[in-house]
């Protein structure tokens, strides 16, 4: 198995504050890879350096065996990675076709007269857009929630619009961010389910960030820990959640949130 992913001694620094340090890991194709630790432990930082969102201070970053340490956001989705965030980010105003279809909206091939305009390579282009939104939305299980406003579904539901959404752009690397979170027991399996097939049928490499164990211990082939900006430890579920460093640095937060 090759990797899709690879990132060496990546660091990022915010005036005197080091979020991530020195961070090297390698992502397997075809793996579900998570990254969990305490809060501020880095984590969402790393997904924000990984998909193109912040630069790295130091460090490397490379995709599919492309260098895209210093791509921007849309060219590093350009290549074939797409993420969903960890606060829900949907167009309240647009129905959740549209809500889905904007994530192509970007990779429109037509000129901005053509669009001005209506010309014919826009219509086509509009039409393909909305259909494989269609089917994004099939696959996630909301078909017939196609022409409902997000706000009209549940939290759950709404999570499942976001993942069609980061499908739509057909990825070769999915990044979650918490995408259990605010899921009642029943959601959470049902998302563990939806994720498994997703991944079978679209040949997928996921990466996420989870706080739900369930999800991690799952799902995953690999886990790594992070804990303030550094990388602790890595092994499969079974060895990270056994590890005294990993137990230590989980005990640590729950003591600081009781003070």
């Amino acid at each position: 198995m090759s990797s899709i992913l690879t990132c060496q001694d990546v660091s990022i620094n915010f005036g005197g504050v080091k979020a991530v340090q020195n961070v090297s890991l390698e992502i397997q194709k075809g793996s579900v890879t998570s990254i969990i630790g305490p809060n501020g432990a880095g984590k969402t930082t790393f997904f924000n350096i990984i998909s193109g969102v912040y630069k790295p201070t130091s460090g490397k970053v490379l995709f599919d065996g492309d260098d895209i340490t210093n791509l921007s956001q849309h060219e590093v989705s350009r290549l074939g990675m797409a993420r969903t965030f960890q606060n829900i980010r949907l167009f309240s105003q647009l129905d959740n076709v549209r809500n889905v279809q904007s994530a192509l909206d970007a990779r429109a091939n037509y000129t901005m007269l053509e669009a001005i305009l209506g010309l014919p390579r826009k219509r086509v282009e509009d039409r393909r857009n909305f259909e494989i939104a269609m089917e994004c939305l099939d696959l996630v299980g909301l078909k017939e929630f196609a022409y409902d406003r997000p706000g009209s579904l549940p939290y759950g539901m709404q999570r499942k619009v976001e993942l069609a959404r980061a499908l739509s752009s057909n990825p070769k690397l999915l990044l979650l961010d918490e995408p259990a979170a605010g899921l009642n027991p029943v959601e959470v399996e049902d998302f563990i389910q939806l994720l498994r097939r997703i991944k079978d049928q679209r040949d997928l490499t996921i990466l996420l960030i989870e706080h739900r164990l369930k999800v991690v211990t799952t799902l995953s082939d690999e886990v790594f820990v992070l804990n303030f900006g550094e990388l602790l430890t890595h092994g499969t579920p079974e060895e990270v959640q056994s590890n005294p460093k990993v137990i230590e640095a989980y005990m640590g937060e729950d003591e600081e949130e009781e003070e």
